[in-house]
């Protein structure tokens, strides 16, 4: 066992990403961005709503408003009258046009890089700002969403009761090597192969090492 926040093996973890990242040697998350900044709009209008449906709204915004200065130029009705197919979408837009008044008058309209500052910014969670921080600065590190919590208390990675709790699993059981990029590999394997309601056990390559009682083969 990885002491006791897995219940899996070191060596069993570490081949349950090897795996992982042998199948897709360059994961990237599904948002369409263009910028950090457009990354961290994207994100904050992904919550509670598909990627799909986020980059079908943005497609047409990203090329007018890459910055916060051209997003509050299109004006509140402006931004909702773009991601209006979005779940929330009123509440995220108010979110959007508030965040990007901070950024201007805060960050010199940058977006902040540490895990505080990006808190600060209205609609901006803990998750959302450790994906931000990932992939817009590249820090390691693993935000927890609900493909993610399900894949680790399925497989045994890192079980935990709540979302903190499998974050702070997974940062202590996570080898070096893969730190970068493991939230996209769990996010992609929960996404298309560990799926909530009907597992595709069959096509799961790490199906050996997973703990798992309900696998469907």
């Amino acid at each position: 066992m990885a002491g006791k926040y897995s219940k899996l093996s070191r060596a069993e973890i570490f081949n349950l990403f090897d795996i992982l990242a042998t199948d897709a040697p360059n994961p990237e998350g599904e948002l369409e961005y263009v910028n950090a900044f457009t990354l961290l709009v994207a994100v904050v209008l992904s919550a509670q709503a598909t990627d799909v449906g986020v980059n079908k709204a943005t497609k047409a915004l990203w090329p007018i408003a890459d910055t916060p200065e051209k997003m509050l130029a299109l004006g509140l009705d402006g931004v909702k009258e773009h991601v209006k197919t979005i779940g929330l979408f009123n509440t995220k837009a108010k979110n959007v046009i508030k965040l990007c008044e901070d950024l201007i008058s805060k960050f010199g309209s940058q977006v902040p890089e540490s895990q505080e500052e990006l808190e600060s910014l209205a609609g901006v969670g803990r998750k959302t700002a450790l994906v931000v921080r990932n992939i817009a600065f590249g820090h390691p590190t693993c935000a927890v969403d609900t493909h993610i919590f399900r894949v680790s208390n399925r497989t045994g990675l890192a079980p935990g009761k709540n979302v903190l709790k499998v974050e702070q699993a997974l940062e202590k059981v996570i080898p070096e090597p893969f730190q970068m990029n493991a939230h996209h590999w769990l996010i992609l394997h929960g996404r298309y192969i560990c799926k909530a309601r009907k597992p595709e056990c069959g096509k799961c390559k790490i199906i050996d090492l997973c703990k798992f009682k309900e696998k469907t083969v």
